[in-house]
């Protein structure tokens, strides 16, 4: 057999799409924030968090790869190298970004054709959102929170996902920036002048909380918190750069818009 036989996961996007490419033997460990399959985290033993990892752990499963994500894995990343472990480190920060991780995952376990139908898959259903939304003759405004404290807004492919779904992300300049520091939104009167018409948090893995959200000081003269259109996507189906974001984010957001949409026609 082709590729690596003993492939380490730091993150739960690879987990996800290995599964996907039918080439979930050849995982020896994950990450243990992996939310996707479900089986993955009764199957694989956990390894690491996200911007920590046992080491030893990792060497004692002698994989022949690991793969590592963003630049918050690069001390892991360059331990494993140092102790003489393969490492693929992907940076996906877009939607082109994901889909090119499946085809680039896929040629690593020599599993081309399934990647290359994942892919369409998932381009597919990006088509089909971005057809619907062409129709829509009105744009709500979506202020998506990935943290509460400090607020940080939604990064670059939740961005894309919010104008894909035929919304408008009201910090779509910030979505831009890949670290989330650089997102981070200083004086939270910037969301009330920005007015969104659809609030979604996110808080990346912690429960969201909207009565916090609603009860912020200003925060009561926003169409959203006005008009009940407070809500959350769970971080797993949203902020893990991989099919996730399309199969479960997008329909999600997509039914935020179909939902304010049918407000703003019964409401005029």
């Amino acid at each position: 057999m082709n590729g690596p036989q003993r492939i380490v996961c730091l993150t739960g996007e690879t987990t996800e799409v290995l599964y996907l490419l039918n080439q979930q033997w050849r995982i020896a460990g994950i990450s243990g924030y992996t939310s996707r399959p479900a089986a993955a985290r009764k199957e694989k033993p956990k390894v690491a968090g996200f911007t920590s990892a046992n080491i030893g752990k990792i060497l004692a499963l002698q994989p022949d790869l690991v793969l590592t994500c963003t630049n918050l894995q690069a001390d892991i990343a360059a331990a494993l190298i140092k102790a003489g472990i393969e490492v693929h480190a992907f940076n996906q920060r877009s939607l082109a970004g994901i889909l090119q991780m499946v085809s680039t995952l896929g040629a690593l376990v020599d599993a081309v054709e399934a990647a290359a139908a994942l892919r369409a898959e998932l381009e597919g259903l990006l088509a089909s959102a971005r057809a619907e939304a062409e129709a829509l003759t009105a744009k709500p405004k979506v202020y998506f929170e990935e943290w509460n404290d400090p607020l940080i807004s939604g990064i670059g492919w939740v961005s894309e996902i919010v104008e894909s779904a035929g919304a408008s992300d009201c910090f779509a300049e910030l979505g831009r920036q890949a670290a989330a520091k650089d997102r981070i939104i200083a004086d939270p009167n910037l969301v009330v002048e920005r007015q969104p018409d659809i609030i979604v948090g996110s808080w990346c893995g912690k429960k969201f909380r909207p009565e916090q959200v609603v009860a912020r000081p200003g925060w009561t003269e926003i169409p959203a918190v006005q008009h009940g259109f407070v809500y959350e996507i769970k971080s797993a189906d949203i902020l893990q750069p991989g099919p996730a974001v399309f199969r479960h984010g997008l329909r999600q957001m997509q039914n935020l818009v179909r939902q304010w949409t049918a407000w703003r026609a019964a409401h005029g």
